[in-house]
């Protein structure tokens, strides 16, 4: 195909329509539930409350609000894709932020600024009664009358173009890590895959074993490890294919993907990681010295030890406990002596080509 046919298929992938509004029909539509926030999505608002102020301060001062993306489902609904710090920071101001997010961080209270130092302790405030610490019905009026620009993204699209989209606007400048854009697509995509994808993230065998630390889970480095677990298992890895493209590929075809056996493939990841933890502990996917396991969580160790386990899961199943974590065990530390384990797992080796390399190692190590 040649690139002028390439750029024809990809742009009838992706269908949009966008014009303006102001800030007081963005919050009704909020209100009235045509304009989506999702709660896992909600949880990804973080900007403190200077940042929010200078926000709002630009809008007073009637500074140009950057554009948001929506992307607007069958039913019409919009579902935010991009625009959740500048949007969640005028719901909270105005006390019509919903959920746990919302309780958690409470009313808005504006600091002080270079221009606006007055604005030093205001908050929203019902108009009706003119707080004093209030910024006043005038104000009020004036920032929702302020224009943003809402660029929509229509359901006729490919459905991979929402993921690319808020990926592309998330991975730049932003806080996020890949594996929160993930999250925040793959819940639009198939909430119940995303809820079983956290819960086998959270099993206990299969935190212990990745020794997993508040700053990881925060970040969801669990819930990562967890999706390239089913991912080698689902979705053959392309040599080449730079990891995290493969991972979110491969969330999307496990997501949509309505024949995905959930219950049988979350078996065996229970199973998988409780024989791992009978045999190794918190000694799991680490180096072996000769003598011990030691030092941090490696992530060469894992894809093969824990892919390469769950491949052969009937055989090491039907294993006495004892031979099973014997087996396991003595393959953990075996591995430090196969020639390809020792080239493609090194730090200058790059995860396309370690996992080219080693994923298929990985059954054939394991087999009892």
């Amino acid at each position: 195909m040649s690139l002028s046919d390439e750029i024809k298929t990809a742009r009838k992938q992706v269908v949009t329509d966008g014009y303006e509004m102001s800030v007081g029909e963005i919050i009704n539509l909020y209100k009235e539930n045509e304009l989506i926030i999702d709660p896992v999505f909600q949880r990804l608002f973080r900007w403190d409350d200077e940042r929010k102020t200078r926000f709002i301060e630009s809008i007073i001062l009637g500074i140009p609000i950057p554009p948001i993306f929506v992307f607007q489902n069958e039913n019409g609904v919009w579902e935010l894709i991009d625009g959740l710090q500048r949007i969640s920071t005028i719901l909270q101001l105005t006390g019509d932020l919903k959920g746990e997010r919302a309780d958690e961080l409470g009313p808005l209270v504006l600091n002080g600024t270079r221009f606006l130092p007055s604005l030093d302790g205001k908050k929203w405030s019902d108009s009706k009664h003119n707080a004093k610490d209030g910024i006043g019905q005038a104000l009020q009026i004036e920032i929702k009358r302020a224009r943003v620009r809402v660029e929509i993204l229509k359901s006729e699209s490919d459905t991979s173009a929402k993921f690319e989209l808020f990926q592309r606007l998330n991975t730049g400048g932003s806080s996020l890590t890949p594996q929160e854009v993930r999250n925040s697509i793959t819940v639009s995509l198939n909430p119940k895959f995303y809820k079983w994808l956290v819960e086998h993230s959270e099993n206990r065998h299969f935190v212990k074993t990745t020794g997993q630390t508040t700053v990881s889970l925060d970040a969801q480095a669990g819930v990562e490890l967890a999706l390239r677990f089913f991912a080698f298992r689902a979705v053959p890895y392309t040599a080449g294919l730079d990891v995290h493209e493969y991972l979110d590929d491969a969330v999307i075809k496990m997501a949509q993907n309505q024949n995905y056996k959930m219950q049988e493939e979350g078996s065996i990841f229970n199973d998988t990681f409780k024989y791992i933890d009978e045999a190794l502990g918190t000694s799991a996917f680490k180096r072996w010295d000769g003598k011990r396991f030691s030092g941090k969580f490696l992530m060469s160790v894992f894809e093969v030890i824990a892919t390469g386990v769950s491949k052969n899961i009937v055989e090491i199943k039907s294993l006495k406990e004892e031979k099973r974590s014997d087996f396991i065990k003595t393959a953990a530390k075996n591995l430090w002596s196969d020639e390809k384990f020792t080239r493609y797992s090194g730090a200058g080796v790059r995860g396309t080509t370690r996992l080219s390399r080693l994923l298929p190692l990985a059954e054939t190590f394991l087999k009892p």
